[in-house]
């Protein structure tokens, strides 16, 4: 059931139109599944590919707290200054260069049965092609009562943020194969996911073609949460970002460059005090690509969301040779500080794995106990993947 490389592939160059850097799919060991590597030079910076996710979702908590994002690819629908408006709590905050965002309101399109948003037509009809017909509850879309609206209350209630997952991620997962014309390939492509033998793959495609689709079993359901656990994929989208991006790119004098990041930077602290960490359009999605790059806690790849969309960038940080493995971090630059127990023990927790990557190896005869720091930390009760994920939605 192994998806070809052309299925894969054709995830990378859809949307985006550009063809990746020669990169190869290998199986690494038992224990590691498979990795991605370079079969050319890649060059520091160079942007190896860019994936579309096969499917994606708003995070719950962030769509509530009107963080208002395209029910597709997650495009922040928010003017720059409406987003500034709405992070610092003053209706009158005013943007400079109001001209740099790049928000087009007059491409918008709504669901017509149940209003949900779309950046696009190109989006809403991706959406209806894919899943959305399945999903769509129609005039019944705020009616407390109505099963999915149901679902999510109740995966609210138990999932408080900061977020790492969405159950409609796994509802879109049912939705795409049991709409799909050609279900086969969609079953492929999700079971990509799974480091799984053959045989146990044939029971993921048992529950999702079987009889009553099984996905909706208990079984099923655990299933579901162990693939999108450790192979979802933080998004992060911000029309505010896009429109500080271009104002970096701005050709200015000195005085008026000093006066706008003076701006930026009192706008961004504006930000902090009336909404903390919370930034961003958030959500996950399942990237086949992405998926084969493992872990390393000093990575010579990483990922980002440069175009306020789903399309995920992976770019080099440092000269990677052909035949070399392509490897990102699970973990934000200050959990890569701690130590070597402290980031085995959240790796442990969140993905199921214990790292031996060259940092690690080099630190094994460091003693298995956290630093008085951690130690106070994890005293006071701070969740360990509290940060998890905020390098990876960055935008």
């Amino acid at each position: 059931m192994a998806a070809s490389m052309c299925d894969v592939f054709s995830f990378c160059v859809g949307v985006s139109g550009r063809a990746p850097v020669a990169v190869e799919v290998r199986f690494v060991s038992s224990a590691k599944g498979k990795g991605l590597f370079a079969t050319q030079l890649i060059r520091k910076g160079e942007t190896i590919f860019v994936e579309q996710p096969l499917v994606a979702a708003q995070f719950l908590w962030n769509a509530l707290y009107r963080y208002r994002a395209c029910d597709h690819c997650l495009r922040a629908l928010e003017k720059a200054e409406e987003n500034a408006q709405r992070l610092t709590g003053k209706p009158g905050q005013v943007l400079p260069h109001p001209e740099l965002c790049a928000v087009r309101k007059d491409l918008h399109q709504h669901c017509p049965h149940c209003q949900v948003m779309y950046c696009s037509a190109e989006c809403r009809l991706a959406a209806a092609e894919q899943y959305h017909q399945v999903l769509c509850p129609g005039p019944s879309q705020d009616d407390p009562l109505h099963p999915l609206n149901k679902l999510q209350e109740a995966w609210r209630s138990v999932h408080y943020p900061p977020e790492t997952a969405s159950i409609m991620l796994m509802a879109r997962m049912v939705a795409t194969v049991k709409q799909a014309k050609d279900k086969d390939r969609w079953i492929r492509l999700f079971s990509q996911f799974c480091n799984k033998t053959a045989n146990e793959e044939e029971e993921i495609v048992h529950k999702l073609l079987g009889d009553k689709f099984k996905w909706f079993t208990p079984d099923g359901f655990r299933s579901l949460f162990a693939l999108v656990g450790t192979n979802g994929q933080g998004i992060g989208t911000s029309s505010l970002s896009q429109w500080v991006h271009a104002c970096d790119a701005l050709e200015l004098k000195p005085q008026d460059r000093e006066q706008l990041d003076a701006f930026i930077d009192q706008l961004y602290k504006d930000i902090e005090a009336a909404t903390g960490e919370f930034l961003n359009c958030e959500g996950s999605g399942l990237f086949v690509l992405q998926s084969c790059c493992n872990h390393s806690c000093v990575p010579n790849a990483e990922t980002s969301f440069p175009e306020n969309n789903f399309l995920l960038h992976v770019t080099a940080l440092e000269d990677i040779e052909p035949g070399e493995e392509i490897c990102i971090s699970y973990l934000d630059c200050c959990q890569r500080e701690r130590s070597r127990h402290s980031r085995h023990k959240i790796l442990r927790e969140n993905y199921l794995f214990v790292c031996s990557c060259p940092k690690c190896l080099a630190e094994a005869d460091e003693p298995n106990v956290t630093s008085e720091e951690e130690e106070d930390e994890e005293e006071e009760g701070e969740p360990e993947d509290a940060e998890l994920g905020d390098e990876m939605t960055d935008v």
